[in-house]
């Protein structure tokens, strides 16, 4: 096959691929792999909102107001709080909204709070409602029931396309955490979240957390 006969799309996977080997290759002034630096946080459950419900719950026209911005840049966890709703009247209040707004309506919890609600969920990525169950908001200004949409978000990590480098992976990738603590453990597969606005992060849920001794980790590092 001449090399005008290769498809375009074939040429940019193999360079990118080759780049991404040597990359990850490349040694620091010490003579060792630069590792980036790696952040862990713990998600506590939370729920994001399109505007529509948002202004359903708070009033027209409202806006979220941000409290605290999060590690990754333009997020923020807002001042206002809804209440959930789960069967039979099971409910948890002060639930956190995460903005900025989005294009869905969503729910993330841990397992302990969704059977404090009465509720099965499923494991999922975010965005991906298949099978989920549903649930009454309430906020202050009115109440909205969501048809779908209560998940426990897979555990995961964002990173830039140099994290990706570092460790061989692309977006969608599954790769492992391992957390040394008095309470050691190695989470498997967590998803991999590649963008350009991404700086390297892990997110896991309050379970996970308490299931390592998170908050007194002596170190954490990613590999395949």
């Amino acid at each position: 096959m001449s090399l005008a006969t290769i498809d375009r799309s074939v040429v940019e996977r193999l360079v990118r691929e080759a780049l991404t080997k040597r990359l990850a290759r490349l040694p620091a002034a010490n003579g060792s792999a630069a590792a980036p630096k790696l952040v862990v946080n713990v998600s506590a459950r939370h729920c994001h909102l399109t505007q529509e419900d948002l202004e359903r719950l708070f009033g027209k026209g409202h806006r979220l107001t941000p409290a605290k911005w999060l590690y990754q840049e333009g997020f923020f966890a807002a001042e206002e709080t809804v209440t959930i709703i789960g069967p039979r009247h099971r409910l948890i209040p002060n639930l956190r909204i995460l903005g900025p707004c989005r294009d869905h309506s969503q729910v993330e919890l841990a397992f302990t709070d969704a059977i404090a609600l009465g509720l099965d969920v499923p494991v999922r990525r975010s965005g991906d409602h298949r099978d989920s169950p549903g649930c009454y908001l309430l906020g202050p200004a009115g109440m909205i029931q969501l048809p779908r949409g209560v998940i426990r978000h897979e555990r995961h990590v964002h990173m830039g396309p140099a994290d990706a480098a570092f460790y061989g992976v692309r977006d969608g990738d599954r790769i492992h955490l391992r957390v040394t603590s008095s309470c050691s453990v190695v989470f498997e597969n967590l998803l991999c979240r590649v963008d350009p606005k991404s700086k390297l992060e892990v997110h896991l849920d309050t379970d996970e957390g308490n299931a390592c001794d998170l908050s007194h980790a002596t170190k954490v590092e990613l590999f395949r």
